[in-house]
């Protein structure tokens, strides 16, 4: 159980993470944040990560091995990664629309589907 509610949260965590780090670009594509100076931006995106903090600690002391949890320490990281840059492409491929796939976007994550395979061998 400790399992799924480590990626559970590690899933939520990077839709926040995500949103911080790149949804200003969406805000100021609207013309919502475009007149914004940095330091709001920044701050903006701070709030934001303030969730992604808030549900990635309790995520990575769920699922540690040295906690009780399931995975090593090598093995969180790997998830984690897997998880941000899938959460990163569907929100990209909702949000910004003139992004697309290419063939080396697949074998990137082709890859990634090997390391973790390796990661839990």
């Amino acid at each position: 159980m400790s399992a799924i509610l480590t990626i559970l949260l590690l899933i939520l965590s990077n839709i926040f993470m995500t949103l911080a780090w790149y949804g200003h670009l969406k805000l100021s594509e609207m013309g919502v944040s475009s007149g914004w100076p940095l330091w709001l931006v920044i701050i903006f995106s701070w709030g934001i990560a303030l969730f992604e903090y808030s549900l990635q600690v309790p995520a990575n002391r769920i699922g540690y091995m040295g906690n009780g949890g399931p995975f090593s320490l090598i093995q969180l990281k790997v998830i984690q990664e897997v998880i941000s840059l899938s959460v990163f492409t569907i929100v990209a491929m909702c949000l910004f629309k003139g992004e697309s796939f290419h063939w080396n976007h697949y074998l990137s994550f082709a890859l990634l589907i090997a390391a973790v395979y390796f990661a839990f061998k």
